[in-house]
């Protein structure tokens, strides 16, 4: 552990030019304390390095001195691929093996090309989680994390949103995404290939038994087949609605990429009032109330009576609601 801290501590020095303890220590996650006599030690081994007091101070390396520790381990060559997503690598437990990897990608180009992906980490950050929520809780992601990664079977309970709602699964994970920050596992079972959310997962037991992955077995090219045909099925209705011309000009902020899409495609001239007859795709009566509750009183349901009606239920009951006396 302190050899791969030293060496750490070479790469930022060689990679940012100078830094103060309180910056290393930040950094690599240890006490001031720790860095001095980390400093101590590079020192004793040969290692030209040079503090500076006060406000400008810190540490550097001199006379251009540059290590050729560069060399990635099993671990780090692994998790190259999440090198751009600092939250992925934390939720999978692999955020100092990332930071390493990071370090040594630095160290180890030029003084020019670093300087321009330097550039580039300092302009350009990627935030996965949608707007105004957290990531899902995950409490067995790195359970499952390792299972993926050396083809082991698990036993699962699950909740599910179909009855009966908790089941018990044997499967084999093939590959976890993850999608607006939620986590999903892609996983073969006795029938098909499933989809789980993590989140949703009550308890996990990594079996001893191996399995082998399919041959040729594309985890992306799956999970885009896998999203084209969950769209085709959640949408098994359809509702017309009249919309103003504020509430049409609005949809793409409010409605979801199909149903949006959709009354943008199917949207009428406009009427004497201004308003336009769109059609849309709606899951079910009730998935489509609050969606169409976004829009207040410019939009009405035209069709079907069935969700007119669910809507003209639910705006009696808010009006009893807020005429009640307080």
């Amino acid at each position: 552990m302190r050899a791969s801290r030293l060496v750490s501590i070479l790469l930022l020095l060689q990679t940012r030019d100078r830094m103060t303890a309180q910056e290393l220590a930040d950094t690599l996650e240890v006490s001031v304390r720790t860095v001095y006599r980390d400093m101590e030690s590079l020192s004793s081994a040969g290692v030209p390095l040079y503090g500076e007091s006060g406000h400008d101070g810190g540490y550097r390396l001199l006379g251009g001195f540059r290590t050729r520790l560069t060399g990635l381990t099993e671990d780090e060559a692994g998790s190259l691929f999440l090198t751009g997503l600092p939250t992925a690598a934390a939720d999978l437990g692999l955020g100092a093996v990332v930071t390493a990897v990071q370090l040594k990608l630095m160290a180890a180009l030029p003084a020019e090309l670093r300087y321009r992906a330097g550039r580039f980490a300092e302009r350009f950050h990627l935030d996965a989680p949608a707007w105004y929520r957290d990531g899902d809780p995950a409490p067995y992601l790195n359970a499952v994390a390792d299972a993926v990664w050396n083809n082991r079977t698990v036993r699962m309970r699950y909740l599910r949103w179909a009855e009966p709602h908790e089941v018990t699964r044997t499967v084999e994970p093939y590959g976890l995404v993850l999608k607006a920050g939620a986590w999903y596992l892609v996983a073969g079972g006795a029938e098909q290939l499933r989809t789980y959310r993590i989140s949703r997962i009550l308890d996990i037991h990594v079996l001893g038994e191996r399995f082998d992955r399919p041959e040729g077995f594309d985890l992306a090219e799956h999970w885009r087949t896998y999203l084209e045909f969950f769209e085709s099925r959640r949408h098994r209705g359809e509702a017309v609605v009249r919309l103003s011309p504020n509430a049409l000009s609005r949809l793409p902020h409010v409605w979801d990429a199909a149903m949006a899409a959709a009354a943008q495609r199917t949207a009428t001239p406009p009427d004497a009032e201004g308003w336009s007859r769109v059609t849309i795709p709606v899951e079910s009566v009730e998935h489509a109330l609050p969606e169409l509750l976004k829009l207040g009183a410019e939009a009405e349901v035209l069709a079907p009576p069935a969700l007119r009606d669910h809507l003209t239920r639910t705006l009696d009951a808010l009006t009893c609601l807020y005429r009640a006396a307080p």
